[in-house]
């Protein structure tokens, strides 16, 4: 039974701060005179007169105004049976027009006890179902159920084209024990545009995105919109199936690193989804890529941060059109054979005033302590991982996008950031943990909880770590300490061999130790070998312009560092651009320069890195066995004073293999012997200087025969020509015309 409404209901609902405004407004049984009644009260500014209709009574009945700014109650004589069926309100405005509404306040609440309960415990896997804008059908009426977590908040409404922008009219009702505030408004549909008006303990008044929100406008517009995202009918069910069955580990992944706003303009203007969709599938398929990587494509106001500091996580960038267009992007890709990878970002937030910083006027989300809430790098805020609703939002947002975009996997951002408290720190400006060390033991926690869940609930799906220290076990099981991840990103080598290959060939010999160096430990993570966007930015220059020597040099040069790459173990990646050795070092408001393939060494670029990428794909040597050291051997790695590299690549089945010969130098090798584990006639199925790439055309010709005696501890010895800085692979003929049948 509620009470009769008082001066304190009254003035907190019209100055805006009732805790609760369903306790309230709304239908209310209440006794009066000795009987009891339903109580009906609203708050409707800028109105003249409403009336309450209801199906059990013979005529409208007219609201009491109780107070000037529009609340309005009535004394409803019905019993409770009568009050289960729905009323609806006849409202006039002030200029004497009359409509009909319903009142959101007569429609229960959508959350269960057991969805508060998960929330609290920050286990709700599916919140982004709860939480956010959701059409919704109740008793009968199309609206949206508004959902927001504020739990210091005085009071919340949402505010949009639907009600005016209005801060006064839509307040949300308020589950006291979680700090969510929701309300289900009849009336609202997909596309409106809407923000949460927050007031503070303090006295602020704060207009934020939803956190949840499936749409966002377009920067520098910040409103979150309503989408429903359970239109799309997919088309990739066979694709997920395979994915499902597949052990990612021994299959070929070559990744293309894409940021969709600069691949390709028309006319300067960005593509949509669908027109990249039919452009990019065409281009992996002919340059034989696996997979794409998209640089993040959450929402985000600054587009020079190339998505890296999302605002509406939840939420497709409307830069390139709307959630549907990127599902079938998505499933286009599936359709073709390619696999898509997002880049997902946990590690920092921006400070926009309509984002999650301070969001309900305290360091919700992130850190109070700067010490521990800011990221100096990049002026941004740390996520708070020790708390449940952030450890929930973090998790859930990773599970959305394999959930309702079918992505094939999520490379992490900046993990080393989150795994060290002292991360760019210096002495004074971070905070030991608990044992007095250096560890962020709460974002330990959540990577691990994240990658068992994604690999729980998606089977088949990889997750990618972008860690740049010698942190242990990053793609290891978290059964035993480690981090769980798929893969990888390694680093060392990225840094080693560009730092390598910089240099003029002449030197190279003092610093062969960079070359070899990485398989020392090329087996103690599932690696990914990458050559990604942060090479060829801030000064860099393009990987072209990074290589040494006359234009020939510097061409060779790069085709001999992408061979060294696709037959090093690891999976392989690549940012766009690459392939075809541009010279502008990488920028986000230009195309890439497409018009250099009218050049015989452009494209020759391009080719060779089509042409690796399918054998690749082709020869079980080179993909087999990535992460296991049988699938490597060193033939010989000592000869520093001519700067070459030789060594096998082995399938799982013994007897196949590839060898791969590499010549860091200018200098034409005539007759170089090669140690090899069998006799018999060699083929040359790959050689980065053929005149097919545009190099000098120093090769071995249909084939060479290993004899005796051998080399390098083994059986048999192959001679060859070793081009100039240059690749050559070679397989045993029988093993060859094996694999092609």
């Amino acid at each position: 039974m509620r009470t009769q409404l008082s001066l304190s209901h009254v003035g907190a609902v019209v100055n805006g701060t009732c805790a609760d405004p369903s306790e309230v407004l709304g239908p209310h049984e209440i006794e009066n005179e000795g009987r009891k009644v339903t109580a009906v009260r609203v708050f409707l500014p800028e109105t003249r007169q409403v009336w309450v209709v209801h199906p059990g009574q013979p005529a409208a009945l007219p609201m009491r105004r109780v107070h000037p700014a529009g609340l309005y109650e009535a004394l409803c004589p019905w019993t409770s049976d009568e009050q289960q069926q729905r009323y609806q309100l006849r409202v006039a405005d002030q200029h004497g027009a009359i409509r009909m509404i319903e009142d959101p306040y007569a429609f229960p609440s959508l959350f269960s006890g057991y969805d508060l309960f998960l929330l609290g415990e920050g286990k709700h896997y599916r919140a982004y179902e709860r939480l956010g804008a959701h059409l919704r059908t109740v008793a009968g009426v199309s609206g949206v159920n508004f959902a927001v977590w504020a739990p210091h908040a005085v009071s919340v409404s949402v505010v949009g084209d639907f009600n005016q922008w209005d801060r006064s009219r839509n307040f949300l009702r308020h589950h006291r024990a979680n700090g969510i505030w929701e309300l289900f408004i009849p009336g609202v549909g997909t596309g409106e545009l809407y923000k949460y008006h927050i007031k503070t303990r303090d006295g602020q008044a704060l207009d934020k995105a939803d956190p949840y929100a499936f749409g966002a406008e377009v920067p520098p517009h910040s409103a979150s919109v309503v989408r429903d995202l359970d239109g799309y009918v997919w088309d990739d069910g066979d694709w997920l199936q395979r994915r499902r069955e597949t052990n990612f580990a021994h299959q070929p992944m070559s990744i293309y690193e894409v940021h969709l706003g600069s691949w390709q303009r028309d006319a300067g203007a960005w593509l949509t989804y669908g027109e990249l969709a039919h452009r990019l599938v065409d281009y992996c398929r002919r340059m034989n890529f696996t997979h794409l990587e998209l640089l993040p494509v959450s929402e985000h106001p600054f587009y020079g941060s190339w998505g890296y500091q999302p605002i509406s996580h939840f939420a497709t960038t409307g830069r390139y059109g709307g959630p549907e267009d990127f599902m079938y992007l998505v499933d286009y890709c599936h359709q073709n054979g390619i696999g898509v990878i997002v880049d997902w970002v946990p590690a920092h937030f921006p400070n926009d005033a309509h984002g999650l910083a301070g969001f309900d006027g305290t360091a919700l989300y992130e850190h109070a302590d700067p010490r521990l809430g800011e990221h100096p790098d990049w002026g941004t805020k740390v996520f708070n991982y020790g708390r449940n609703e952030v450890r929930n939002f973090l998790i859930a947002n990773a599970l959305f996008w394999l959930d309702k975009y079918h992505v094939d996997g999520l490379r992490v951002d900046a993990v080393a950031s989150m795994l060290y408290l002292d991360y760019s720190r210096g002495e004074g400006e971070w905070v030991p943990n608990e044992y007095g060390g250096n560890h962020n033991l709460q974002a330990i926690s959540l990577l691990q909880e994240f990658n068992r869940v994604t690999h729980a609930q998606f089977p088949g799906i990889v997750t990618i770590a972008e860690e740049s220290t010698a942190w242990a076990g990053v793609s290891r099981s978290t059964d035993s300490g480690g981090l769980g991840f798929s893969m990888k990103w390694n680093m060392g080598w990225m840094n080693d061999t560009l730092r390598y290959m910089r240099r003029e060939p002449i030197h190279r010999r003092h610093h062969h130790n960079d070359l070899t160096f990485s398989l020392l430990y090329a087996f103690t993570e599932n690696f990914v070998l990458p050559f990604s966007h942060d090479e060829v930015v801030h000064m860099k220059g393009s990987l072209i312009s990074q290589m040494p020597g006359d234009l020939w040099q510097k061409f060779a040069n790069l085709r001999l560092l992408l061979s060294y790459q696709w037959t090093h173990p690891g999976k392989k990646l690549l940012f766009m651009g690459g392939e075809i050795a541009q010279w502008s070092e990488w920028n986000h408001e230009q195309p890439l320069q497409w018009d250099l393939l009218q050049w015989p060494n452009h494209e020759g670029m391009q080719r060779v890195l089509s042409d690796l990428n399918a054998l690749y794909r082709r020869e079980p040597g080179l993909h087999e066995l990535e992460f296991d050291h049988s699938g490597f051997e060193w033939i010989d790695c000592n000869n520093a004073a001519e700067s070459t590299l030789c060594y096998l690549r082995k399938a799982r089945d013994p007897q196949d293999f590839v060898v791969v010969c590499c010549n860091f130098t200018p200098v034409l090798r005539h007759d170089y012997a090669v140690g090899v584990p069998l006799g018999g006639t060699y083929l040359e199925i790959f050689n980065s200087d053929s005149q097919h790439y545009n190099g000098s055309n120093a090769g071995n010709g249909l084939g060479l025969c290993a004899q005796q005696p051998g080399s390098h501890g083994r059986p048999f010895t192959l001679r060859i020509t070793l081009p100039p800085l240059g690749a050559v692979m070679f397989k045993p003929q029988q093993m060859r015309e094996s694999s092609d049948r």
